[in-house]
């Protein structure tokens, strides 16, 4: 069956980077080498499959009660031992697995976004650029940054870059992503972003890779990208401008074809060094379109034109909102809002993880045969039911092949209610984090 495949795939990208454990360790040639009661494929199969719940009753669902479970300390001591990226590369061996088993569309839907995530910790564990503040806790907390991106017809995270939170940086973790994304034959990558990802050298990073980008941009009376160019009487429009970047404002410099931006020395542009006399050519578009009676968006893209005019472009942007409802599925549902350590290394460790494990439970989501019948909603897979079906079945240990995931799925169903509205609550935005914690790790 299909969930015996896709656990198939997981096993066997765990066994690939186990293989080559000595890549994944702080002391090559001694660490994790001994076949223990914890050796690395169970100690990551543990990490992806762990829940919410402290460590001591997560080792007991993991070996199944046994008298010998391994303690908490035990789990830290080889945890001390992996680094975080192993679990990052089991999470692209697995999404590499499932491209080539899956058949893919023309174009991948790439949505760009950033989530922030706060643990707890103190001097000796975590170094400062993870230190926010003291204001809601008497010892303060820690925070990271999660840069991702997400495949909106999939809705499963492709890539991911981790960040302390003072050295957040989300267009450089663009850009980082876009250069190392995997390109698939016969298939463009669409990347897509919020304003907060609009600028001439993430453009610049997407169109080097013969790829297709979309942001969203402030708007044309403001003094954002889009601002100073020359635009028709109508609100609402679609045109295409030529820009050519200079980072250079001497006389010499020769005539160009149709705008000329000048980049400054504090604004990154990796294609052209501050003070050349090089130049960069942009051709894309400027779609602007009403959201509501007095309102209008607007958005920079290079994809063309004929097979993408602006009301698709519209679709297209607003389908952006399926990464942050995954942020919040991951964070409330699959589990990173709690964490099980005060280190930041063992935090990097339990994001893949759970990335993993996000990715595996939409995977088996996507391919649930859900039977409609006669009745007032549609119905889908109930995501939480469905995250700790996947969370036990994900084990590494005996007597768990034997869940028929797929069949549970389907009978595990909720209405869809797309009609349904709730304003946006006015507290704050910091929420203390919970913790499960056995010991310090």
């Amino acid at each position: 069956m299909f969930h015996q495949k896709i656990k198939s795939l997981f096993s066997s990208s765990v066994s690939s980077i186990v293989s080559n454990i000595d890549q994944y360790t702080n002391n090559p040639g001694k660490d994790l080498t001994r076949n223990k009661k914890f050796p690395a494929d169970k100690l990551i199969s543990f990490l992806v499959s762990q829940g919410s719940s402290s460590t001591k009753n997560e080792l007991l669902d993991f070996f199944d009660m046994d008298i010998h479970t391994p303690t908490a300390s035990a789990l830290n001591q080889q945890r001390a031992k992996l680094k975080s990226d192993a679990l990052e590369a089991v999470f692209k061996n697995f999404n590499s697995s499932v491209n080539s088993l899956e058949k893919l569309s023309r174009y991948r839907f790439l949505a760009a976004d950033g989530a922030t995530f706060t643990f707890f910790s103190n001097p000796s564990f975590a170094p400062t650029e993870y230190y926010v503040s003291s204001g809601h806790s008497a010892k303060g907390f820690y925070s990271m940054h999660l840069n991702a991106f997400y495949d909106l017809n999939k809705h499963t995270y492709t890539d991911a870059i981790i960040q302390p939170v003072h050295n957040k940086d989300e267009f450089s973790a663009f850009c980082d992503i876009v250069d190392r994304h995997e390109i698939l034959e016969d298939i463009k990558n669409i990347f897509i972003g919020d304003r907060g990802y609009c600028s001439y050298n993430n453009m610049a990073h997407v169109i080097e890779n013969n790829q297709f980008f979309l942001f969203r941009t402030k708007d044309i009376h403001s003094k954002g990208l889009v601002g100073g160019f020359d635009f028709p009487n109508d609100e609402s429009f679609d045109i295409t401008v030529k820009v050519t970047l200079v980072r250079n404002q001497s006389k010499g410099m020769p005539p160009v074809e149709g705008y000329r931006r000048f980049v400054d020395k504090s604004t990154s542009f990796d294609f052209v060094e501050y003070g050349s006399k090089d130049t960069y050519f942009l051709s894309f578009r400027i779609v602007r379109f009403p959201i509501s009676d007095s309102s209008y968006e607007c958005i920079v893209t290079n994809l063309p034109d004929d097979e993408f005019p602006p009301e698709r472009i519209k679709n297209i942007y607003f389908s952006r909102w399926g990464i942050e409802s995954s942020f919040r599925k991951l964070k409330y549902t699959i589990g990173l809002s709690n964490f099980h350590s005060y280190k930041p290394e063992y935090i990097k460790q339990e994001i893949w993880a759970k990335l993993i494990a996000y990715n595996i439970t939409e995977i088996l989501i996507n391919h649930t045969v859900v039977e409609q019948k006669q009745t007032k909603h549609e119905y889908k897979v109930n995501f939480s039911v469905a995250a700790h079906i996947c969370r036990v079945f994900l084990r590494l240990t005996s007597g768990k092949d034997s869940i028929d995931v797929m069949s549970l799925l389907q009978k595990e169903l909720i209405p869809i209610r797309n009609e349904r509205q709730y304003p946006r609550l006015k507290t704050a935005h910091f929420r203390k984090p919970r913790y499960f914690i056995y010991r310090a790790a």
